[in-house]
């Protein structure tokens, strides 16, 4: 489990900020549950529990300017 701050990677920040809203609306159309709050814990509860707590703590280069 990763404390404190995470290593910052150009290339999935570039990745995430240049995915299409026309994409997600295609996958929104054929994926049920796609986009939807709370799935992650009816399809992989273990992976689920551990996104939140990794959440908690650890933290972004970019929230210290926030």
């Amino acid at each position: 489990m990763k404390f404190g701050m995470r290593k910052p990677s150009i290339t999935k920040s570039l990745k995430a900020r240049t995915t299409t809203k026309y994409k997600r609306k295609v996958k929104k159309a054929l994926i049920p549950g796609y986009g939807k709050k709370g799935v992650g814990w009816i399809k992989n509860p273990k992976k689920a529990a551990y996104n939140k707590v990794y959440k908690k703590t650890s933290f972004s280069l970019w929230d210290l300017f926030k």
